[in-house]
C-alpha cells in the first residue's frame, strides 16, 4: 500500500477516556463535603481503578467514611487541556461517578459510571470496556511531542498545512498541533473569530514515539510534494508585508 493513507481509524471513547485518566496529573473530587482539587495525588490501576492519597483532615475522608456503602457519593472530574497554547485549550473531560472506601489510609474508588465529552458531545463509556481499555501509547509523551513539534518546528507545521483542504484555511491567522495519538496527528486552525479541527490520518498506527517519527516524516514528505494552498499564501503575504 506504500504510504497513502488508508489507516483512518480513531481511539474508541473508552480508549480516549483511559488516556485523559493516564496523562492528568489532577483532578477535582466532588462529594457530600464540597469540592476539592488535588494535583499528583491519584494512582490508576491497569483496569482502570482509581486510588485517592489526601490528607487525613480533608472533608472528602469523612465524606467517604459516613458515605452508605454501595451508593454513588462523588464523581471525579479529569480535565484534557492541550498542552501548547491554542483556543479552547480543554480538548475533553472526563467524569467518573461511585463512591470510596478507605483502605490503609487512602482512598479506593468503585466506578458506576463514566462519561467522556469531547467537542463532538458526551457519551456514557461502558464499564467493562473501560476496564478492558488500554490508554494510548503516546498519552504520557503527548505533552512534549507537541510542544516540541510547535516550538523547535514551526515550519513543519506551516507544511503539513498543505495537506488541509484550501477552504478549511480560509481566513487562518495561526495553525497549532493540538493533539496526537497512534491514530493521527491534529491541528487547529484558528481564524480572527472562530476555531476549526483538522485530522491528519498516519498510514498506519504508532505505537510508540519511534514509529511516531516515521510516521510524521511520511506526512511531511507527502506534505512537500502537494501545491501550498492559496489561503496560506495569502496569509504568509499579509504577514510579511
Amino acid at each position: 500500500m506504500g504510504d497513502s493513507q488508508t489507516w483512518t481509524a480513531a481511539p474508541s471513547a473508552a480508549e480516549h477516556a483511559r488516556s485523559v485518566l493516564a496523562a492528568s496529573w489532577s483532578c477535582a473530587v466532588t462529594a457530600e463535603g464540597g469540592r476539592e482539587e488535588f494535583v499528583g495525588a491519584h494512582t490508576v490501576a491497569e483496569d482502570g481503578r482509581v486510588t485517592l492519597d489526601v490528607p487525613e483532615d480533608s472533608a472528602l475522608v469523612a465524606a467517604a467514611i459516613c458515605a452508605p456503602r454501595g451508593e454513588p457519593s462523588a464523581v471525579l472530574e479529569f480535565a484534557d487541556a492541550a498542552p501548547v497554547p491554542v483556543r479552547s485549550r480543554i480538548r475533553a473531560r472526563l467524569w467518573i461517578a461511585g463512591w470510596f472506601v478507605p483502605v490503609d489510609g487512602r482512598l479506593e474508588f468503585t466506578t458506576t459510571r463514566v462519561v467522556l465529552r469531547r467537542p463532538s458531545g458526551a457519551v456514557v463509556v461502558d464499564l467493562d470496556e473501560f476496564a478492558a481499555a488500554a490508554p494510548d501509547p503516546l498519552a504520557t509523551a503527548e505533552a512534549r511531542l507537541l510542544t516540541h513539534l510547535a516550538d523547535c518546528h514551526p515550519d513543519a507545521v506551516e507544511r503539513l498545512t498543505r495537506l488541509v483542504d484550501a477552504d478549511s484555511l480560509h481566513g487562518a491567522v495561526r495553525v497549532q498541533p493540538l493533539a496526537v495519538d497512534r491514530h493521527g496527528l491534529t491541528l487547529r486552525i484558528e481564524r480572527a473569530r472562530a476555531h476549526g479541527d483538522v485530522r491528519l490520518p498516519f498510514h498506519a498506527p504508532a505505537d510508540d514515539v519511534a514509529r511516531l517519527t516515521e510516521r510524521m516524516h511520511v506526512l511531511l514528505t507527502q506534505a512537500s510534494a502537494a501545491s501550498c494552498p492559496r489561503a496560506l499564501q495569502r496569509q504568509r503575504t499579509d504577514r510579511d508585508g
